[in-house]
């Protein structure tokens, strides 16, 4: 089995043994509920498999899901992120998007901000909108994104400063 097959797999289960067991428990406020597993569909390889990656995106949405009793809502997140990531991606990185140069642990620190910001604000709107599918509700589903989405990405940041490879 290839070396990065087995990274992956195993980040892949880390992600949602933590999710599952300790941040699905957070609900602080009725509002932020944080989402780690959304940084492994930020930082998969970027590559010509786009189908194997909207699959990866998918099974990762849906095994929250099944864990979380949420429905499919995850799922169609993860999905939607893991879709519109290539047109974020090239707003955020230009030019070293463009000619496929691009590794996350050496690009502008401003710019995977800002790359993270986008994607988790998408993810997590969609996430409650689905989840309370109600046009009445929208100041509540606008609320939890906004509360949510700054956890998340404060704890996406941590996790990919602490846990990036030293070179």
């Amino acid at each position: 089995m290839n070396n990065s097959v087995l990274s992956y797999s195993l980040q892949f289960i880390v992600l949602v043994l933590v999710q599952v067991l300790i941040l699905n428990h957070i609900n602080f406020l009725g509002h932020i509920n944080p989402y780690l597993y959304v940084i492994f569909i930020l930082l998969f390889p970027i590559n010509d498999k786009r189908l194997t990656y909207l699959l990866i995106s998918f099974v990762l949405g849906l095994t929250i899901d099944i864990f979380s009793d949420s429905g499919g809502v995850h799922a169609a997140a993860a999905v939607s992120i893991a879709f519109i990531r290539p047109v974020v991606l090239k707003f955020c990185f230009g030019s070293v998007y463009d000619h496929g140069t691009i590794k996350f642990k050496n690009v502008d620190f401003g710019a995977k901000i800002i790359y993270f910001i986008i994607l988790v604000f998408i993810h997590h709107f969609i996430l409650f909108a689905l989840e309370t599918f109600n046009i009445k509700d929208i100041i509540l589903v606008i609320q939890k994104t906004l509360f949510s989405s700054i956890f998340t990405i404060i704890l996406c940041l941590v996790t990919s400063i602490l846990f990036s490879k030293k070179t």
